[in-house]
């Protein structure tokens, strides 16, 4: 006569032999990256045994990971041999990633399952309006605006090119020959602008005016004319040293 047949429930909902290996190592109390893997090989070890006690039919995978994990067990307790790659230590590392992996997933759907849900937790309206669009035109320019508005652009980016202008000037050398000279005729006191040549107008007087006052200076300096000024901003006078 068989024996009755025992309802059996399962209500973690394991899809396999890592759900199972991830809450038995929650069991142990301590971070996942510290867990032991020989107690964890223990416990499953030790459910397998409990559900063929029970006469639970296992799935093949089940099976298959408490051979695996009793093969790592040994691995770990018997002398290493450096023939056989990977290591146990290197098995056991992929088994806590792996679990790891694994409860970082479970987490992230539980806060996705626990998210307000549409007609739910929260009910859209019931005659949505829908959105409106209003269009308005903030700038209204013609085709010169346009042109305008890229040649300023245009200018900023260009390369600056500056050009000099070739205008007459009078170079202090011919300043100082010309001082010199007419500063030797002169019998007194003459004022710096009677200095300057007739036909000097324009730039070209600025020019001459600023060369004779350097060219005063200098000759002043090695003692070749006196100068005189009653005040400042005053006219300037020069004569030859008596």
């Amino acid at each position: 006569m068989s024996e009755p047949e025992i309802l059996t429930l399962d209500l973690d909902g394991w899809e396999g032999p890592l759900d199972l290996l991830l809450a038995l190592a929650r069991n142990q109390k301590v971070d996942l990256r510290e867990i032991s893997i020989l107690a964890l090989v223990d416990q499953y070890l030790a459910f397998i045994e409990q559900a063929r006690e029970i006469k639970l039919e296992l799935a093949a995978d089940y099976l298959v990971m408490a051979a695996w994990l009793a093969y790592l067990k040994s691995g770990l307790l018997l002398p290493r041999d450096p023939e056989i790659e990977p290591s146990p230590e290197e098995l056991a590392l992929r088994l806590q990633l792996r679990l790891e992996r694994l409860n970082a997933m479970r987490e992230a759907g539980a806060r996705l399952m626990a998210r307000d849900r549409i007609g739910r937790d929260v009910f859209p309206r019931g005659a949505p309006e829908g959105l409106r669009t209003v269009r308005k035109a903030l700038w209204q320019a013609e085709i010169f605006d346009l042109i305008a508005a890229y040649g300023r652009i245009s200018a900023r980016t260009r390369p600056v090119m500056h050009i000099v202008a070739n205008r007459p000037v009078m170079t202090l050398e011919a300043a100082l020959e010309r001082v010199a000279r007419l500063v030797g005729s002169a019998v007194d006191w003459a004022v710096i602008e009677s200095f300057l040549p007739d036909s000097a107008s324009g730039v070209f007087r600025k020019s001459a005016l600023a060369s004779s006052f350097l060219a005063a200076l200098e000759l002043a300096r090695q003692g070749k004319v006196e100068l005189q000024q009653k005040s400042p901003f005053a006219p300037l006078y020069l004569r030859a040293p008596r």
